[in-house]
């Protein structure tokens, strides 16, 4: 009789500890994945990080606030477009929130300052916009995924337009940053022509009175200029009341042009062609399901850094789910990236060895909005499923 009772005393607190164990075990798998977010979300640039972050948490929204079946812990924070900031930002979301991945930057001298850093120290990154150069090529990493781009892609496709187009002689205008010079790099490696001059000017520079006064002295044919947000806004409307819109076309890339930019803009923008890896009349039931949702849950029309947003995070939570919320599986993690099994609202996706995409681009003109306002429409593709110049650098 007492050894039953003991060994019913002993079944007894051998499933006591077993409970313990799987109510151990479930309270890990519900621990939310904690991300931490770093996007420009002041200055003249700061619409750009907020249509990123719109985007991104659209995602998590149609999901019910998870990611691949996980809660998500998203820890949003302004850079203020000064790479110092966002360097001490990244070092505390590490060491005192004890995030699980990171991404968000906007700008590439920002994230210059930040991802070499953070994925030396283990932390996967995923970028919704910067593609610098330096980190496609022999400095890639196993744990740097571009989510985007890589910075030349879409100035590459304009540059091979405007050559087809039969321009001759081209003027070209971008910021003195990373981002900047691999704008015109990518330009100049497809098109052929003349360049009657290349001009880098201030970041975040407002006036650019001189820059068009030089640009009409050297009567190019046609000019291709990288500006962003509040800098592309002033550089076309001062292009416009110069009296050069009609005189000498004005090619970009969708960072000049974006939905947000060219309402700002108006008639001034109407008919410039720029380039990118999506438009809003993209024919494809994930786009039209995003534009839709975006549209409902904000307001307002979507642009390619809401676009960008919400692709990583849906390629987020495809890894998530491969691992079923573990996070310590981090080799798991990042071969669940590489296959980006998700839909794309850009159609075609897939990354290379570099962890850059490889996707189509196409060419874009903006034009009146017959709901109010302006956007763009698609006019053909330049590229089809287009590999970044650096790839073959990558040892990955």
């Amino acid at each position: 009789m007492l050894a039953k009772s003991k060994k019913a005393a002993l079944l007894g607190a051998a499933a006591l500890l077993m409970g313990t164990c799987v109510a151990g075990i479930s309270a890990q798998a519900a621990e939310p994945v904690k991300i931490g977010m770093i996007t420009t979300l002041s200055t003249g640039a700061g619409y750009l990080g907020d249509d990123m972050r719109k985007g991104f948490e659209l995602a998590i929204s149609e999901h019910d606030g998870k990611l691949g079946g996980s809660d998500i812990d998203l820890i949003v924070e302004d850079d203020g477009l000064k790479p110092e900031s966002a360097r001490q930002i990244a070092t505390r979301m590490m060491e005192s929130e004890h995030v699980d991945l990171m991404t968000g930057i906007i700008f590439s001298n920002v994230a210059m300052a930040v991802v070499p850093k953070v994925v030396r120290d283990g932390m996967i990154y995923i970028s919704t916009n910067a593609g610098p150069s330096a980190l496609a090529g022999a400095k890639c990493n196993a744990n740097y995924f571009n989510a985007a781009y890589q910075n030349d892609n879409i100035h590459e496709a304009m540059g091979q337009y405007v050559q087809d187009q039969g321009f001759k002689k081209v003027y070209l205008l971008a910021p003195n940053y990373p981002a900047g010079k691999d704008a015109l790099a990518g330009f100049k490696r497809y098109y052929k022509g003349d360049i009657a001059d290349e001009v880098y000017t201030k970041l975040g520079q407002t006036d650019y009175a001189a820059e068009i006064a030089s640009l009409r002295a050297a009567k190019p044919d046609a000019v291709f200029f990288f500006y962003p947000g509040g800098m592309g806004i002033n550089f076309i409307k001062q292009y416009a009341q110069a009296g050069l819109k009609d005189e000498i076309p004005l090619f970009g890339p969708a960072f000049s042009a974006d939905e947000h930019l060219v309402d700002a803009v108006g008639e001034a923008a109407v008919g410039m062609k720029n380039t990118s890896h999506w438009s809003p009349d993209m024919d494809n039931a994930a786009s039209k399901k995003f534009v839709a949702g975006y549209f409902a849950k904000y307001g307002a029309k979507p642009s390619l850094y809401s676009v960008q947003g919400y692709d990583a995070a849906n390629l987020i939570g495809s890894a998530i789910s491969a691992v079923g919320g573990d996070m310590s599986k981090k080799d798991d993690f990042r071969a669940a990236l590489k296959k980006a099994d998700f839909s794309s609202v850009r159609g075609n996706f897939k990354f290379g060895n570099n962890n850059h995409p490889i996707q189509d681009f196409y060419v874009r003109e903006v034009v009146a909005d017959p709901d109010g306002g302006f956007t763009n429409k698609l006019v053909g593709k330049v590229f089809s499923n287009h590999v970044d110049a650096y790839a073959s650098e990558c040892k990955m």
